[in-house]
């Protein structure tokens, strides 16, 4: 058996103690949670409008359909400023980044409560979504390199698990404001979580510099990248099952299944907890196993979609299809990594433009399921609807596959 040389002992001895050192400065742990909390604030925010919506309604004397269309305008802000951020402040230190963007949110927030009517709330909304992608985006790359290579989509996880538990603690209680004190309470008590998400992260995250020769030139070659946009893809049409069901599940549960309007909280609530389970179990298999743990999700998404059309008549089936249609928000952070290994030394905007993906997704799926229930196929249709979208991003998902394999080739 061989013994290491004397330098190399000495060089692992003083890796060891800087790791310890480093450790000590600053433990993962805290990080995490600051950019976890940032994430708590941003999903609070983004998620609470859709229950308050007759509220704003009333008190800005429009049609509650009008209403919406501030969930649109947030909506329209992570698509355009996941990429246009992204690339402006490719060369910024990354901490200073995440306290930045966290900041310009909690303005957009505090803004949105003092909005004296319908335009100016729509801008303010805009203004508000336009952090959200490039602050997950940032937030994964520095929660991945805190942690060993192996441990990265479980550090990835960790960060999306405040989006996830905003959806079953966050948003209740941001509703409560709201009903309680006036929707404009909401988006105050959402702007107070992200300056504490701010603080958190100026004092617990270690200070990264942007990578070597980062630049907006450098940052647009991820553009070039067949991989990155076979990715996003994949996130696009293969998440959008997962909205095409959740966006009228009110409705179905309720004219479909008979449930009271009393317990569809309930079930929200359990749509919340497999959010919170597919996050952080679909992080760990990714570290195991990344490529076949994305294309393990597209079969467990066709699965449970497709069951929802069966099970939407029953109360009790309907609820537990709904907390497993939560679970496959997993792809979230498998997708996250996946985007680091083809993006190459483009890495800020592909990780940003994963959450551009994802509210794709999110328009794409309510708007076809939307189409089947005007079609007259009935609310069950979301389910088959979502299927069909599973299979749509298994289809990407093999084009990604043999198009990896052709270029090693």
């Amino acid at each position: 058996m061989q013994h290491a040389s004397p330098g190399a002992e000495q060089l692992a001895g003083a890796a060891s103690s800087f790791l310890s050192e480093s450790a000590r400065v600053h433990p993962v742990r805290p990080a995490m949670v600051a950019m976890g909390v940032g994430g708590f604030a941003i999903g609070t925010g983004e998620f609470v409008i859709m229950g308050l919506l007759p509220e704003v309604a009333a008190d800005l004397a429009i049609s509650i359909p009008a209403a919406g269309h501030v969930i649109s305008a947030y909506a329209l802000g992570v698509v355009v400023g996941a990429p246009l951020l992204a690339i402006l402040a490719a060369g910024w230190p990354r901490r200073r980044l995440l306290v930045a963007l966290m900041t310009l949110f909690a303005l957009g927030n505090f803004a949105s409560a003092l909005a004296p009517g319908y335009l100016s709330l729509n801008l303010l909304r805009f203004v508000a979504g336009l952090p959200h992608g490039t602050y997950f985006g940032v937030a994964a790359l520095v929660a991945a390199s805190l942690v060993q290579p192996w441990q990265r989509a479980q550090a990835v996880g960790w960060v999306m698990l405040g989006l996830t538990s905003a959806t079953l603690v966050g948003v209740p209680i941001a509703a409560w404001l709201g009903q309680a004190l006036g929707w404009r309470a909401a988006f105050a008590f959402v702007g107070l979580i992200a300056v504490l998400a701010a603080i958190m992260v100026r004092r617990s995250v270690p200070e990264q510099a942007a990578q070597a020769g980062a630049s907006p030139l450098r940052e647009l070659g991820a553009l070039r990248r067949k991989q990155v946009w076979l990715t996003l893809g994949i996130g696009a049409i293969g998440l959008g099952g997962l909205f095409s069901v959740f966006s009228y599940v009110k409705p179905t549960l309720v004219e479909v299944a008979g449930m009271g309007t009393g317990a569809v909280p309930f079930v929200l609530a359990l749509f919340g907890l497999g959010m919170i389970v597919g996050n952080l179990v679909g992080s760990r298999l990714a570290d195991k196993a990344l490529m076949p743990t994305i294309g393990g999700l597209l079969v467990w998404a066709f699965l449970v979609l497709g069951a929802f059309v069966f099970t939407a008549h029953n109360v009790w089936a309907a609820s537990l299809n709904i907390l497993l249609v939560g679970t496959i928000v997993a792809m979230g952070p498998t997708l996250q990594i996946r985007l680091m290994d083809v993006a190459g030394d483009a890495q800020m905007l592909a990780a940003a433009l994963n959450h551009s993906a994802f509210n794709l997704a999110n328009a794409m799926g309510a708007w076809l399921g939307g189409l089947a229930i005007a079609a007259g196929f009935g609310y069950p249709s979301t389910g088959w609807v979502g299927a069909l979208l599973a299979v749509a991003g298994m289809a990407v998902f093999g084009w990604s596959l043999a198009a990896e394999r052709a270029a090693r080739r």
